[in-house]
């Protein structure tokens, strides 16, 4: 019993602290991390749905308009995890190191990119299906190229040892 206590009082300190938060950030880039999964299969869904609607003339409906929203909503939930691990990390030791800054700022980009489909909401149907088309290739590019900004990006980007 006297061990588990002092045990327990050591444990209590700031080194439990460190623990804890190193675990949360760890979740958090772990979330991140994964989550880019989710970003690539709605983006490469939107980009199929959007060039088949483009090269078969069809009409823009409400599945095609849901589709982006998921899109646009699934950017800016990972450009937030990315912002808000970024932002722990940096003010919790590990700096702000330049590749990381240019991946955010990527990122930033892409979620600006994912919200220009409104700017043809009143356009025809053709138009729409185009842009959203080349919108989302653009996207996909940059997430890309996001990624291979980090060290080992390729090797991060395929989930290579």
């Amino acid at each position: 019993m006297f061990l588990y206590k002092k045990f327990k009082r050591c444990l209590s300190g700031p080194v439990d602290t460190i623990l804890i938060k190193e675990s949360k950030m760890e979740f958090l880039y772990t979330l991140h991390a994964h989550f880019r999964w989710i970003v690539v299969l709605v983006s490469l869904l939107a980009l199929g749905k959007h060039l088949a609607g483009w090269l078969g003339k069809a009409a823009f409906k409400k599945p095609d308009r849901l589709l982006i929203k998921i899109y646009g909503g699934v950017v800016d939930l990972q450009v937030t995890l990315g912002l808000i691990y970024l932002l722990w990390s940096g003010f919790s030791g590990a700096g702000f190191p330049r590749f990381r800054l240019e991946h955010s700022f990527i990122m930033i980009i892409v979620a600006v990119l994912a919200h220009l489909f409104n700017r043809w909401k009143n356009a025809e149907d053709l138009i729409r299906f185009r842009n959203g088309f080349v919108l989302l290739l653009l996207s996909l590019v940059l997430i890309f190229a996001g990624v291979l900004m980090l060290p080992n990006g390729l090797q991060r980007w395929m989930n290579l040892p």
